[in-house]
């Protein structure tokens, strides 16, 4: 699906304001202070990858994208979705090639951090640019789109910022590759699905995930997949305008109102998702009633579990049931 709040908007709106040509010009120089005392050098695969904590963000986030974009990755050890998009993170870091450097910040250690990024569940991945912090999405998603969304980012550091990247150590780089990992037993359908996915063949990935799920229903991947799969495919031919002028105009329909919310959190906006359906289960009786209960379950798939946005409306939604 398309990822919560998965756009490069906050970058126009990093570009529009006069700090912009102010970061610009403070990365210019803190560049050109670092050539000047030997810096800029080659790094390491394994330095592209750090840890951070409240103690060393100021050293190793904010100076460091006056060099090059940071992009931070808020995880936790409980997080279950994290631990599908921790790893994936990881590996495009080593793919681009040292046009970004990934910080990981453990939000269980660093609260402080968490709450001056505003974070209000996890995953959630951020970008500082020359010091100006952005939003770049929130939750688990499809490779294909986290992917697009790093290459705006590389593209608006570049263009806006003059930030080029790191050169790596190609010695370093050929010396540190992993020792292959032996296939799982389902890694080539779930590939077999996200390359679905990327090809815009919904029904296909829809079919993949759920070739999974029938060997193993516990899967994590194959359920999130196929809840974000779903959703998109259920989207996809959907006129927004008159799907949310239905809604208005039909508060006690609960079609109309199922509609609006999945369109609601395509969009990012999980909690007026969930407080949509959770009113229409407080409104409606029978089969509607059961219907948005079933569909509000659904999107709870979607965002993850451990997010404490599904907690808030799991919390409602018993409130209303019972």
């Amino acid at each position: 699906m398309q990822p919560r709040n998965m756009s490069m908007s906050g970058v126009v709106d990093l570009a529009a304001v006069k700090a912009a040509q102010e970061a610009k010009a403070k990365a210019e120089q803190a560049r050109a202070e670092a050539a000047r005392h030997g810096g800029g050098g080659a790094v390491t695969p394994a330095s592209l990858v750090i840890d951070v904590d409240e103690a060393g963000f100021e050293r190793d986030v904010l100076q460091r994208s006056t060099e090059v974009p940071v992009v931070i990755d808020f995880w936790a050890e409980w997080c279950e979705p994290c631990k599908q998009l921790s790893p994936l993170l990881e590996r495009l870091t080593q793919e681009y090639k040292g046009r970004f450097l990934l910080a990981k910040i453990d939000v269980d250690a660093n609260q402080m951090l968490m709450q001056q990024f505003g974070v209000q569940g996890i995953p959630a991945v951020f970008a500082v640019v020359a010091g100006q912090a952005l939003p770049l999405f929130q939750g688990a998603a499809p490779e294909a789109q986290i992917r697009q969304t790093l290459d705006q980012l590389v593209q608006v550091a570049e263009e806006r910022f003059g930030l080029t990247g790191l050169t790596v150590d190609a010695d370093a780089a050929a010396d540190a590759q992993p020792a292959p990992v032996p296939a799982g037993p389902h890694d080539a359908a779930l590939a077999a699905a996200v390359q679905a996915l990327d090809a815009g063949d919904l029904g296909g990935a829809v079919r993949a995930y759920e070739n999974v799920l029938s060997d193993d229903p516990a899967n994590t991947e194959a359920k999130l997949g196929l809840a974000q799969a779903q959703l998109l495919l259920r989207v996809q031919d959907m006129d927004p305008a008159a799907v949310r002028k239905d809604a208005a105009e039909k508060p006690g329909d609960a079609r109309a109102q199922i509609a609006a919310a999945d369109l609601d959190l395509v969009g990012g906006h999980v909690e007026d998702a969930f407080g949509r359906l959770v009113e229409t289960v407080r409104r409606t009786a029978g089969e509607e009633r059961d219907a948005a209960r079933v569909r509000l379950l659904e999107l709870f798939e979607v965002v993850g579990a451990d997010d404490p946005r599904v907690t808030a409306a799991r919390t409602a939604l018993a409130r209303v049931l019972f």
